[in-house]
């Protein structure tokens, strides 16, 4: 990368040399390290100003083939961490070691950070605007650029790293009429600048939608899902495509390679260089690739990390990720982009002669056999093609495979839900319980 490695980092080349010298036949240090200054707002004004600093470090080693891993935070005796990753790994079983070796790749520095004082202006006007089309409601914000840094270094000559700058906005609105409690949130995640206009604008919407509560259908009925609501969906494919859950024979499309699994107005891949999450390489070190997984509806490729890959025979495409830093790395995804469709969210909603739009929700989706039960937390009832008010008590169960294989339209409005691209979309096949009366 453009700069030197930070000071923290130099720790990793004592804790390989150390391993190597206490009988292991192979190690590795995943480093990370972020800073992060955000800014607080609550009931209509700045609360607060922070700034957390972490880092921690992992290390993993094999002797006489067994792995241990042991992770430390902030700083660390480098005999200890390895006298303690030793020590654990005489509790495993040995296991091939999959490591990658010489390379030395130079990254670049990706995203700018900004300055608080514009990230305070940003809070003061998102509010301001909301609060002066809603002076009864409490609005809570914060606004966030975090910087972290990622290295990673092993004894077959691997050593890699980059920093990466996120910018972050979150805005809840509470408006509270009588016996009635609503709360709207919605946020945004950019590189280089953020775009508070938008955020209100899609805040503004839901609390217009909202101004009248109404009774929702019941029984199976089109489901309208915002972009922020569609990642439930998502999850599912994700676990169903993961190359771990394939060799468990967990995953129902383990042996549909090739066939269609969903709609065939479906395309999704995965895109390492796009949006604020863009990752060079993987936990294990190997580049991160564009990778296709559903192509018109037609499944065409498996997530793997460098073990499953093998066992699989592909081969890792770059997807070894360690669901935390004192985890081994497993298949997991990042950047996955559901190719948008061509209409607008307002179209989306014209086609719905009767039906739902979810935009928040609470309860648990994305399990691999895809069935699902969730609570609307904010829901609105369609009629006629236009929003009429927001539904209360309502429960929408089903199934994501089905879901997916029911898609009525994608829509333009595609925004990043964390590390995935989405769309809102219109699925069949779902089934709604509620209250008769509002």
């Amino acid at each position: 990368m453009g700069s030197e490695i930070p000071q923290h980092t130099l720790l990793a080349e004592q804790l390989l040399e150390i391993a190597i010298k206490s009988g292991a036949e192979a190690a590795e240090v995943y480093q990370s390290k972020s800073l992060s200054r955000p800014v607080f707002f609550e009931a209509n004004r700045l609360k607060q100003l922070e700034s957390a600093q972490s880092e921690g470090t992992a290390l993993r080693l094999w002797r006489k083939g067994r792995p241990g891993l042991a992770v430390a935070y902030g700083s660390v005796a480098p005999q200890t961490l390895v006298e303690r990753a030793l020590a654990l790994s005489q509790l495993n079983e040995p296991e091939a070691i999959e490591l990658v070796s010489n390379s030395q790749p130079n990254y670049p520095n990706l995203g700018q950070d900004v300055a608080v004082e514009r990230l305070i202006e940003w809070g003061n006007n998102a509010i301001a605007l909301i609060h002066d089309a809603y002076p009864e409601v409490l609005i809570s914000a914060e606004w966030d650029s975090d910087i972290e840094t990622t290295r990673l270094i092993n004894s077959m000559g691997l050593d890699c790293h980059y920093t990466d700058t996120t910018l972050s906005a979150y805005l809840a609105v509470e408006w509270i009429r009588g016996d009635d409690f609503l709360s709207v949130s919605d946020g945004q995640t950019q590189r280089d600048i953020l775009h508070p206009e938008k955020i209100v604008e899609q805040i503004l919407q839901r609390l217009q939608w909202a101004k009248k509560n109404i009774a929702p259908p019941t029984g199976h009925v089109p489901i309208l899902f915002t972009s922020k609501a569609a990642d439930m969906l998502w999850s599912t494919l994700q676990a169903a495509i993961n190359g771990k859950r394939v060799l468990e024979k967990a995953s129902p499309w383990a042996d549909k390679l090739g066939q269609l699994v969903t709609s065939s107005a479906l395309t999704i891949s995965q895109e390492p260089d796009k949006g604020p999450f863009s990752c060079p390489f993987d936990d294990e070190g190997t580049p991160t690739k564009p990778l296709v997984f559903i192509q018109n509806g037609a499944l065409q490729n498996f997530v793997s990390d460098r073990t499953c890959g093998k066992l699989l025979g592909t081969g890792s495409t770059g997807n070894g990720f360690r669901p935390g830093l004192g985890s081994y790395p497993t298949p997991g995804l990042f950047n996955l982009l559901i190719q948008p469709g061509n209409e607008s969210l307002a179209q989306l909603i014209t086609r719905l002669d009767d039906g739902i739009i979810i935009d928040q929700m609470l309860g648990d989706g994305g399990s691999i056999s895809g069935d699902f039960s969730i609570n609307v937390d904010l829901g609105y009832r369609v009629k006629n093609g236009q929003a009429i008010g927001r539904v209360k008590d309502t429960m929408v169960a089903g199934n994501a495979y089905t879901a997916l294989k029911q898609l009525v339209a994608l829509g333009n409005d595609a925004e990043w839900n964390g590390s995935c691209y989405t769309p809102s979309l219109i699925v069949e096949g779902l089934s709604t319980i509620g209250r008769s009366e509002s």
